[in-house]
């Protein structure tokens, strides 16, 4: 009888036990490839901004 008990506590401890295991969130998902794509009209905003540099550069160099 003490055998069939110690038994059957160990069978519910191990299934408590595994219960708990299961219970365990996941890995988190993958980041995105891309999040934030840069369109042509960051590079024409970029390439209009360098240029109006430029003309202000030569304008000054110019003058001096």
């Amino acid at each position: 009888m003490k055998n069939i008990l110690k038994l059957l506590t160990l069978t519910i401890l191990l299934a408590m036990w595994v219960g708990v295991l299961r219970a365990q969130p996941g890995p988190p998902p993958p980041p995105p490839d891309n999040p934030v794509p840069i369109t042509g009209i960051e590079y024409l905003i970029a390439a209009g901004a360098a240029f109006g540099a430029k003309k202000i550069y030569d304008k000054k160099k110019k003058i001096n």
